[in-house]
């Protein structure tokens, strides 16, 4: 077998350093680069999950020790003002409109990256996300809160989209024989960058913060350039394999009782088809639930075991004093991050089990698990068993990574490998919505609860019945999904013109072509380490602030 089977054409000069065709892996890769490349990249724009730590310095940016409140400041007041400090309330919208460009981006841009290549697509991700950040810094040190709006949620959300979705079809290329494990190893990082942006976050205000200044420009200015920097890394060492490639002895039909198709269905189709609705609805209603929770994990601890937490387990959270609430508060954060570490393992724990019994059964154990967990929660608040009630819900955290972690292997199942980074952008317009529905459901039904006099340690239990009843529903479309007609198979030729790449240079259509192999190799083992240091230093500092809450 000749070295140039399974290669692209060159393309003479016309091959740019970017383009598809130059990153095409030659005989002698190991494909266990790939996943730390992904890794840096979802380790930045997980940062986006940490993004809460900036919102109450920033409140006080005029201030510093105290908001200087403006009681009569309207939305559109905010967005101009330079001498009023800006509300939480505020500040939270650069968060919704980051989450809604990631699905709108994610959608809009899906094809092009599955044309121009993971790499060029990591590479404009790294200077939208990194970019945000900077001019984000811009805004605070302007006191404009349009351009933090503009930089880390418009242009951050469109390198949250294209970040998100630029790893995946690569991945499930370089892995068919592991597709959960894959795509579980890259969006773990996405779960994980909080861990690691928060306390850095934290550090680097505590260091720049004088008399005068909260310290949150600079460090914005410090993050953006070293995500920019690490997600630069990332990015080229993006590869793709050549067409036609699989790992030796792979059997594609080996997996045909798990859903898994042995064609692949156009970008243009597959919105067309049942089972992309019942998977958008799927992500949407796993993700709505898991979210609602994970956005009002903090307050709800709080309200819920108040004095409990602290050993006065008969003081409510409203006859706290402000240094109990404080303790709370700090017991609270463990909670979070602990939650956090649950998210984060359980994206690689799910999605690496569905390799094993199948996307449609995780997703069943999934919603079965979560529906009675759940409409367990309650119960376990009543008796006030913390240890019950934090496990309940760490158990659903690691489902609602699981969720993200097992979708993009299951596309792939259903729908080919071919597209699937696009479809998966488009999918992503489910986190979108969910992004929206779940923390607003939970806020409006606590507030609600509260203004008709229910105790606060009682006010989250018609909440978690109602976000019971989302998993009865998701369950409920996953029970649906079948394989794809065959009439929405495209024959290969066809898949590779519409996919607008160049013609593969190949005699064959299998065989690995001397490329994928390799284990542990000095460069495999540094780019691992340079993933996984920085994710075993923020599960330290989580397992650190966790442990707080059995204290």
């Amino acid at each position: 077998m000749s070295i140039a089977e399974g290669h692209y054409a060159p393309g003479g000069s016309e091959a740019g350093f970017l383009t598809r065709e130059r990153i095409v892996a030659k005989p002698g890769f190991n494909r266990w680069l790939v996943p730390p490349a992904a890794l840096a990249i979802h380790l930045c724009i997980g940062m986006s999950y940490g993004l809460s730590v900036f919102w109450l310095p920033l409140s006080r940016a005029l201030g510093i020790d105290k908001a200087v409140a403006c009681p009569q400041m309207s939305t559109f007041d905010a967005l101009f003002t330079t001498t009023c400090d800006w509300r939480v309330t505020d500040l939270l919208v650069t968060f919704t409109i980051g989450i809604v460009f990631l699905g709108l981006s994610a959608a809009v841009f899906g094809g092009w990256l599955e044309r121009a290549g993971p790499r060029k697509a990591g590479v404009v991700a790294a200077f939208c996300w990194g970019g945000g950040f900077l001019l984000g810094a811009v805004g605070v040190y302007l006191h404009q809160l349009w351009i933090i709006w503009i930089g880390m949620g418009v242009i951050g959300g469109i390198g949250l989209g294209l970040g998100y979705i630029s790893p995946v079809s690569t991945l499930v290329k370089w892995f068919p024989d592991r597709r959960g494990m894959a795509t579980g190893m890259a969006i773990m990082g996405f779960g994980g960058g909080a861990l690691i942006g928060s306390p850095l976050a934290n550090l680097l205000m505590n260091n720049f913060k004088s008399s005068t200044n909260v310290g949150v420009w600079q460090t914005l200015t410090v993050m953006g350039l070293i995500y920019i920097g690490f997600m630069l890394i990332g990015a080229f060492g993006y590869r793709v394999p050549p067409e036609g490639w699989v790992p030796e002895g792979f059997q594609a039909a080996a997996g045909k009782k798990r859903l898994v198709t042995e064609g692949n269905v156009h970008l243009v189709h597959a919105h067309s088809t049942p089972q992309f609705w019942l998977i958008w609805g799927i992500l949407c209603l796993n993700v709505s639930a898991g979210i609602g929770v994970l956005a009002m994990a903090s307050p709800m601890l709080q309200e819920i075991f108040a004095g409990k937490l602290i050993g006065t387990p008969d003081v409510g959270f409203s006859a706290l004093d402000a240094t109990q609430k404080t303790a709370v508060a700090t017991i609270a954060a463990g909670f979070v991050g602990l939650l956090s570490l649950f998210n984060i393992g359980g994206r690689f724990f799910w999605a690496s089990l569905s390799d094993k019994i199948g996307r449609k059964v995780t997703y069943f154990c999934f919603f079965g698990l979560g529906i009675l967990l759940y409409a367990c929660a309650p119960t376990f608040a009543h008796w006030g068993s913390k240890a019950l009630f934090v496990a309940a819900f760490c158990i659903i955290l690691s489902m609602y990574g699981g969720g993200f972690a097992t979708v993009p292997a299951y596309l792939a199942d259903v729908f080919g490998t071919k597209f699937v980074g696009a479809i998966h952008g488009r999918l992503l317009t489910a986190w979108s919505t969910a992004g929206v529905v779940g923390p607003l459901v939970v806020g409006y039904i606590r507030d609600a609860q509260i203004a008709a006099g229910v105790d606060r340690a009682l006010v989250y239990d018609r909440t978690m019945y109602i976000l019971a009843s989302f998993l009865i529903a998701g369950f409920i479309c996953n029970a649906l999904v079948r394989p794809v007609s065959q009439k929405w198979l495209m024959e290969e030729a066809a898949a590779e013109a519409a996919a607008g790449l160049p013609s593969p240079v190949k005699t064959v259509t299998t065989g690995s072509f001397g490329i994928g192999y390799g284990g542990l190799t000095g460069a495999s083992a540094i780019a691992w380490l340079a993933a996984g240091i920085p994710i075993a230093w923020g599960i330290w500092k989580a397992l650190d602030s966790a442990v707080k809450i059995f204290q």
